[in-house]
């Protein structure tokens, strides 16, 4: 064999090269892809959650600081704007959780749906695979779910949340990192507005289901004043949010090959701090990180607001085996 000749696909990467497009829209092709397993066991033990759900692979949200880029080289795609182009839903998901459910394999663990991509993004109004996951978790005694999204389609499965409920616990994190109409458009140019973000939010709360608002991720020179954030949780509040939580920006070198020319085009009169900021790591000073957490806080007690989501229904402690780590692991939902 020619030792230049490539590699064959293998994994993941051959499933994406197999699968036919089903649509194929203007900027966007939605495909099917295989897969193994729905519950992506969590590696990171600092997570509140022990597996992850991820319906789609891509999103077609488009975030522009989106960390969960990366997902995509898995399928041989380098290109970090191939993640919002090329979208998959899992085929046969809810038979694949059904019988991994079966299989015991929840073992009465916190769940997180939407933790690399966003479960209600808008191939869900075609293929429903978010759904027909929560129809088969519905029907699980002691299941805790979390659930965080950008999409007010959230609110459609309310009857599925409220099942949910009844047996376990569930609870919403609504993702919002500005109020300000035009700037969340630059920053996430096909996800649902702010304010259909926090009409979600008051659904949610009147329907009995614990919500509250996730501003992550902050971001330097452009979210991250003192004002705009109060007013994000003035408003979270003023809809019946329960909580609030902020993490400041990250940027995977995926994400940094769309972000910073975003940021160069957009706003160029940050140029040169974002290549200070950004120039040999991943992310922000600590003392960045300090100085938001000390503002959070403030705003948090201002607004009567708490740091974190209500307890999750807790089973008795059981020994569980060592299970395999999934591509999707460690993850833990920024876009």
């Amino acid at each position: 064999m020619n030792s230049c000749q490539e590699s064959p696909l293998v994994g993941i990467a051959r499933l994406a090269s197999e699968s036919v497009p089903l649509v194929d829209k203007k900027q966007v092709v939605y495909f099917e892809i295989e897969t193994k397993s729905i519950l992506n066991r969590c590696s990171n033990t600092e997570m509140p959650f022990y597996w992850t759900i991820n319906p789609y692979r891509g999103c077609e949200l488009a975030c522009k600081y989106c960390y969960a880029r990366y997902t995509h080289e898995y399928m041989g795609m380098e290109d970090g704007e191939e993640f919002e182009r090329k979208i998959y839903s899992k085929k046969d998901a809810s038979r694949v959780l059904n019988e991994e459910l079966s299989a015991a394999k929840l073992r009465n663990r916190p769940v997180a749906m939407g933790t690399a991509t966003d479960p209600y993004q808008p191939a869900e109004r075609r293929f429903f695979t978010t759904r027909s996951l929560l129809e088969i978790l519905a029907l699980r005694p002691g299941i805790a779910l979390s659930i965080t999204t950008k999409s007010d389609l959230v609110v459609r499965d309310v009857d599925l949340l409220k099942e949910i409920q009844k047996q376990g616990s569930v609870h919403v994190n609504i993702s919002i990192t500005t109020v300000k109409a035009r700037l969340a458009r630059q920053l996430e140019p096909k996800a649902p507005t702010p304010k259909r973000r926090l009409a979600a939010v008051r659904t949610l709360a009147e329907q009995g289901i614990p919500v509250g608002v996730f501003i992550m991720p902050v971001i330097p020179l452009l979210t991250d004043d003192a004002e705009g954030l109060n007013e994000i949780a003035k408003q979270a509040k003023a809809v019946g949010a329960g909580y609030l939580a902020a993490r400041p920006l990250f940027l995977m070198p995926s994400a940094k090959k769309v972000f910073l020319p975003f940021i160069e085009e957009k706003f160029p009169r940050l140029r040169s701090s974002y290549r200070k900021l950004f120039g040999s790591s991943a992310y922000l000073p600590e003392a960045y990180g300090a100085r938001i957490r000390k503002q959070i806080d403030a705003i948090r007690l201002r607004h009567q607001l708490a740091s974190r989501p209500p307890e999750e229904f807790i089973q008795p402690p059981i020994s569980v085996p060592q299970q395999t780590v999934f591509p999707f692991g460690s993850e833990v939902h920024a876009s």
